[in-house]
Formats: structure tokens, C-alpha cells, sequence
């Protein structure tokens, strides 16, 4: 496909969890490890998310739920995405998320949880490494 630039990275929250620090914390992680990151602020639906991942062309998404509402929402983007033709984009993830909701999750699709105390450095080696290879 000849994809080249850095790696395109949507950070969003989704539902009503109102709690972003980790969110932001991830999202300069990225953005100071070399790649372009579209912070989609607070309270954004499935629908939204997906919306701004496509329109900014993007590789990934990393959604960051406190919620409770994980298995819900990460269907739900992962849905629109099939809907959308756009299973490209991998899903990624943080957040309180049960020990025991990480493998169901994975096997909707999403392609990495981390949980609480994950360090950055292992969030964005992980998107270098899987999501696709800077091209210079």
C-alpha cells in the first residue's frame, strides 16, 4: 500500500466517563514518540470516534474507559468499523478493565488492552511495533 509519514493515532473517551488524565497522558506519550495524535476530548459516542478516525485517515484508536462500559463500547466502535469497511484502523485500549473482560474483548478484535500502572513506554512501543512501521 506504500503508507508513509508517521503513525496516525485517535485518543478518545467514549460514554460518560468524564476523567481524561490518562487519556492526555497517552496522547503526548505518542505524540512525543513521533506520531500524529487527534484527541477527540470528552463524553464522544462509538459513532464519533469512528467518524474522526476515518475522516483523519487515521491507523489506530485508543479508547480509554473508566467507565464500566468497556464491553459495550468497544463493540460498538469495532462494529461501525466492519460497518464502515474500515477494519484497518486497529483498536486499542485503557482503562479499568477487568482482568477477566481482557480475552472476551480481544477476541471481539481489539487488538491491546492496558490496564492501570501500564508505563507509556510499553503503550507506544506497542503501537510502533504493531499498528504499522514509520515509514521515513
Amino acid at each position: 500500500m506504500g503508507v508513509s509519514g508517521p503513525i496516525r493515532v485517535v485518543v478518545a473517551k467514549p460514554g460518560l466517563d468524564g476523567h481524561d488524565r490518562g487519556a492526555k497522558v497517552i496522547a503526548r506519550a505518542l505524540r512525543d514518540a513521533g506520531m500524529e495524535v487527534i484527541y477527540t476530548g470528552l463524553h464522544q459516542t462509538p459513532e464519533q470516534i469512528v467518524d474522526t478516525a476515518i475522516q483523519e485517515d487515521a491507523d489506530a484508536i485508543g479508547l480509554s474507559i473508566l467507565s464500566g462500559a468497556h464491553n459495550t463500547l468497544f463493540a460498538k466502535v469495532l462494529e461501525l468499523l466492519r460497518e464502515r469497511d474500515a477494519e484497518d484502523i486497529k483498536v486499542f485500549g485503557g482503562g479499568i478493565i477487568p482482568e477477566d473482560d481482557i480475552a472476551p474483548l480481544k477476541n471481539l478484535g481489539v487488538a491491546e488492552i492496558f490496564t492501570p500502572g501500564a508505563p507509556t513506554t510499553a503503550v507506544v512501543e506497542w503501537v510502533r511495533t504493531h499498528v504499522r512501521s514509520v515509514a521515513a
